[in-house]
């Protein structure tokens, strides 16, 4: 657990300010940290745990034949155990960190005074994508319920499968102990830098919501009525009703510039293509459908996925960069250099 002090006091410092802010401008009723109580435990306490100890043992007992006994041994000894553990009261802390993201988030048009650069956002992706509003581009090509309903499913379903169980995995496995500390500054910087500093600098609420805060309800009232019955469109009303009531919610809060959908499916492909440069096509592929995806599904303006790509490649090329030199520099280089 010493290893992952970074974590620690990262969220301990993130959690400190969303606590400040929300006292300083007295809205409490902004605190989302409760919400978080019930489901979080019951996912990576309870689901993923079991789900990684089936696999374990399924691999383990098909990798070491009949030999049950050494199987066990191997993903059941002390040091798995103790990685799992320490993973899982990580999870725990990041708990916090998730609650203190969704306050802040709920807080951002307070603090920025409303919706105010959605007019100016969707005329950029009309200017960018050849004078079309980019949904308009899709829809000639993809306007079917079944694409409508398997990009639903694998925006928030396949998504979060993927985003999660790898955010698991890097926690409690020791095959990560390489990468974790990195991953999960990466996984923070996300959530921080594009979803609340971005997000509260450049505050749009994205096509969904362009009529009620725009006043302008025809320019995707098109596509609105085309997602009008699928799953999006009602998680989306659901998200509004919250706003309006000036409530806290599960996953609540209204911000689409920069993604943080595309950011953290971004950061997972980057990480995946370091370690098998190989599946680099397809990480790169599947990071482009799900930008295509939150506009199709008229979450975002295009221009958010684009710039969450750049910021967290820039950040993933920074970090790692920093990374490799203070392990160059560590005391024992040091002393080695001083050898020579």
């Amino acid at each position: 657990m010493r290893c992952d002090g970074a974590v620690y006091a990262c969220v301990a410092i993130y959690t400190l300010i969303c606590f400040g802010v929300l006292q300083f401008y007295g809205r409490w009723d902004q605190s989302s940290h409760t919400l978080y109580f019930v489901q979080w435990p019951l996912l990576f306490l309870w689901f993923m745990p079991m789900m990684a100890i089936t696999f374990d043992l399924v691999w383990g007992i098909h990798r070491f034949g009949g030999n049950r006994g050494r199987a066990y041994r191997r993903f059941f000894g002390a040091k798995r155990l103790a990685r799992l553990f320490a993973g899982m009261v990580l999870l725990m802390a990041l708990m916090i960190f998730q609650g203190s993201f969704t306050s802040l988030k709920n807080m951002l048009p307070i603090l920025a005074d409303g919706f105010r650069y959605d007019t100016l956002h969707a005329d950029i992706d009309r200017y960018i994508h050849f004078g079309y509003d980019p949904w308009r581009l899709l829809y000639p090509l993809a306007g079917h319920p079944i694409v409508l309903a398997i990009l639903e499913w694998n925006y928030s379903v396949l998504w979060f499968v993927i985003c999660f169980a790898s955010l698991f995995f890097v926690a409690t496995s020791a095959w990560a102990d390489g990468i974790r500390t990195r991953y999960m500054l990466m996984f923070m910087f996300v959530w921080v830098f594009c979803g609340n500093v971005l997000a509260g600098l450049f505050l749009s609420a994205g096509p969904a919501f362009y009529g009620e805060v725009t006043g302008d309800d025809s320019r995707f009232a098109d596509q609105l009525a085309f997602l009008a019955d699928g799953q999006a469109r009602s998680f989306q009303l659901y998200l509004w009703r919250i706003y309006e009531n000036g409530s806290a919610g599960f996953g609540s809060g209204i911000s689409a510039f920069p993604s943080v959908h595309v950011g953290l499916i971004t950061m997972n492909a980057l990480f995946l293509s370091d370690r098998f440069p190989k599946l680099a096509w397809l990480a790169a592929a599947y990071t482009m459908l799900i930008v295509v995806s939150s506009v199709y599904l008229g979450w975002h303006y295009a221009i958010d996925g684009y710039v969450s790509v750049v910021v967290v490649a820039l950040a993933h090329g920074l970090l790692k960069s920093w990374e490799a030199r203070s392990q160059f520099r560590s005391p024992q280089a040091v002393l080695i250099d001083g050898k020579d």
